[in-house]
């Protein structure tokens, strides 16, 4: 009996659209089990199961403040997917009244090659940024005593997902901080917290949050670091550094510092980057979330924590992945069966 590996049949493709509407049916209200599949992935990620190249920034000579990234990678395993992420960052939409990132991803067969869905992902962005960090905060406070006054640095989509994976996953608060350049999105956000129930706060300065914070998210658009001084942190707060660049190069030198995956991480001017460059060496990252899920790494209990995640593509396919599946399992697939018109090798008779 032979014992070589069965090939995959090759079929004609169909293509899916699946919009923002159906993305956020599948994954609203699911948050549990989207952390579970944010660890599962990371783990994933660890053994060498990805693949999840550099990403690639689209910038605009004549929009500096302007950008668009693609982000290319592959998932290897049992629900395996090739695809990439093309999402937008224009900060001025927001003074329109229009979020300011979009996105598309496209989830591509590995078996053919050929994509097979495209998928409005501005949520499942948020979704999968939101689920590192609920993740992050999970696992990096164990062996500290739990965090019970949340603070929140930025007040856009990206903080509202993070606040609500962290509440829909067991965590509750003493009272929420916020503190936002824009009295105005401080003040939105604050009323989207107490309808949450939660006892909220607004803060003059980040400075301030930090001080009176146990568990510190930073969600901002910054470009270069504006919390310098590391004197706010003496306490020895958990971060989600998930802005990546708002923190100074002495406050990351002050602190452990937890990334989701070293390479990704030590690049484009990132807070953590910008010590490297410094310093000239990598001796402030004592590892990556995956480590310390493992137990390789144990982060200090008496120093400020920093989880600084760069936003891995194989996240996103994840997540991309699972609101297909859910689709297509309850037949709820919006399909474009003709979308690829040139199947035949030398043409229709």
């Amino acid at each position: 009996m032979s014992t070589a590996a069965a090939v995959p049949e090759r079929q004609a493709p169909s293509f899916a659209v699946i919009g923002g509407a159906q993305v956020r049916a599948v994954l609203h209200g699911d948050e549990p089990r989207l952390v579970e599949l944010a660890e599962r992935t990371y783990l994933r990620h660890e053994e060498g199961a990805t693949v999840n190249p550099p990403s690639y920034f689209l910038r605009f000579p004549d929009r500096p403040s302007s950008r668009i990234i693609a982000l290319p990678a592959s998932v290897g395993g049992q629900d395996a997917v090739d695809g990439i992420k093309w999402i937008s960052s224009f900060p001025g939409n927001v003074a329109d009244g229009l979020p300011r990132a979009s996105a598309v991803l496209v989830l591509n067969d590995p078996v053919t090659g050929y994509p097979f869905a495209c998928l409005e992902s501005s949520i499942i962005s948020a979704v999968r940024t939101a689920a590192s960090a609920a993740l992050a905060a999970d696992r990096l406070s164990a062996g500290r005593t739990r965090p019970k006054r949340l603070g929140i640095v930025g007040t856009g989509l990206i903080a509202r997902y993070v606040h609500t994976f962290l509440a829909r996953t067991g965590w509750s608060f003493d009272e929420v901080g916020i503190h936002d350049t824009n009295p105005e999105h401080a003040q939105g956000f604050r009323g989207y917290l107490e309808s949450a129930g939660e006892r909220a706060v607004t803060h003059p300065s980040a400075g301030d949050l930090i001080e009176a914070s146990d568990l510190v998210v930073f969600a901002t658009v910054a470009g270069t670091p504006h919390v310098l001084d590391p004197a706010p942190f003496a306490h020895g707060p958990l971060v989600l550094h998930v802005s990546l660049r708002d923190l100074g190069p002495d406050v990351i030198a002050s602190a452990t510092n937890i990334v989701d995956d070293v390479e990704h991480c030590l690049k484009a001017d990132t807070s953590v980057h910008l010590l490297e460059q410094r310093t000239g060496n990598r001796e402030h990252i004592a590892g990556t979330l995956a480590q310390v899920i493992t137990g390789e790494v144990e982060p200090a209990p008496d120093k400020p924590l920093v989880f600084s995640p760069f936003g891995l593509g194989v996240l996103d396919l994840a997540v991309g992945r699972h609101v297909y599946d859910t689709l297509a399992g309850s037949g709820r697939l919006h399909t474009i069966d003709d979308f690829f018109a040139e199947l035949s090798r030398y043409g229709e008779a």
